[in-house]
């Protein structure tokens, strides 16, 4: 009987002998960025990349054109890799989703030749728009994780963590009309909308001394008029509120929907608020899961440093809500790259280092050799059907 020991050690080969095409993969993606449920590209070439490795893949599934499905193996366990390949406007890769997708491709064709040894069935999910369109959430809605037994995927970083303390998160689009007028004649005939914009921003700021230190408002302004002379008629923006659960969120984002109704009130113009994305919930990583992965992790040379007393916060993923559905983990890969941090420019240009290059295959190993640990974990056996 082969151990799960001797299949890792397979595993690892497999991805050793795909590295440059997994390399050559998130390189590809970071060169042309594209944005939420514009991943044409992308989309296609994770498709093509696991339909090459034997993949049963269906690609613009669950009514989401760049949506990917790829399926292998019939063993009773069955785990689900996310890949997530959509960028962010103007900064391109600056989450690293470059390094996810092909990270994702690599655990699965890691798993492929071992997975009748291990009893499994692995299906890799790409899944748009996570920066704001929560593709997650639609393609779990529509059923992309049912019959699932596990979800996983790793983020890159600065910091190498085996669990992101994920937040809450509403995202909506604010929307003030007024009326023109010519702001030195007659500018008692106007009805300002940057005015109601700028009260709203004041009203958000003097709220922040009531909320906990956790939670997080921000946002920016999109339109708030085109010439100086002229009373602006029209204001808009988009707001992210945070809180560390679902159920802090309800009770927040009211609050801060209020401080925009201040802004309408106090002005005369009309408001309206419109979600851009359904609401992602907290991130709750399974702790038998993220116990393998922090140990494959660290087989591989990857360190996980103390973090201050309450962690990171602050940041979020669609993938919180799958978390509320099946056993899940979101790692972050550290990408050795002082002075750059996620959404930055500096952090784009730290996805195609050679430390990047690492992250693709040490989360691909970490990500397989825990699908491994979880086939051999017997307290994730299915029940016999009746």
């Amino acid at each position: 009987m082969t151990t799960t020991e001797a299949l890792k050690r397979r595993i690892a080969r497999r991805i050793g002998d795909e590295s440059d095409r997994l390399i050559a993969l998130s390189r590809r993606i970071h060169a042309e960025p594209e944005p939420a449920f514009e991943e044409v590209k992308a989309s296609r070439w994770v498709a093509d990349a696991l339909s090459a490795a034997g993949f049963d893949v269906r690609h613009g599934c669950y009514d989401l054109p760049t949506a990917v499905r790829a399926t292998l193996g019939t063993g009773p366990i069955h785990v689900g890799i996310c890949a997530e390949y959509d960028a962010l406007p103007d900064i391109g890769h600056a989450c690293g989703h470059n390094i996810i997708a092909a990270a994702a491709v690599g655990a699965a064709i890691g798993l492929a030749p071992v997975l009748d040894d291990l009893g499994l069935t692995v299906t890799v999910l790409g899944t748009p728009a996570e920066e704001g369109g929560g593709g997650k959430v639609l393609m779990l809605e529509r059923g992309a994780f049912a019959g699932l037994d596990a979800a996983m995927m790793v983020h890159p970083a600065a910091t190498e963590m085996a669990a992101m303390p994920g937040l809450a998160v509403s995202q909506f689009e604010v929307d003030y009309r007024g009326k023109g007028a010519h702001a030195g004649a007659w500018p008692e005939q106007g009805v300002n909308a940057a005015d109601a914009m700028t009260i709203a921003q004041v009203a958000i700021g003097l709220l922040r001394q009531q909320i906990r230190g956790d939670d997080r408002v921000h946002g920016i302004v999109t339109q708030a008029g085109s010439a100086a002379n002229v009373i602006p008629d029209r204001a808009r923006g988009r707001w992210v509120v945070r809180s560390t659960t679902q159920e802090a969120l309800t009770q927040l984002t009211p609050r801060v929907h209020r401080c925009f109704e201040a802004g309408a009130l106090a002005t005369g113009c009309t408001l309206t608020i419109e979600p851009t994305g359904p609401d992602y919930a907290d991130l709750r990583p399974d702790p038998h899961l993220l116990a393998f992965y922090r140990a494959n992790a660290e087989k591989l040379g990857r360190t996980f440093p103390d973090l201050p007393a309450g962690g990171i916060v602050g940041a979020a993923t669609d993938m919180g809500n799958v978390s509320h559905v099946l056993p899940t983990i979101h790692p972050m890969l550290g990408l050795d790259c002082p002075g750059a941090v996620n959404h930055q420019p500096e952090f784009t240009a730290a996805c195609i280092t050679p430390a990047a290059d690492r992250a693709v295959l040490d989360g691909a190993i970490a990500m397989a050799w825990t699908a491994a640990d979880l086939a051999a974990d017997r307290r994730f056996e299915r029940e016999p059907e009746p």
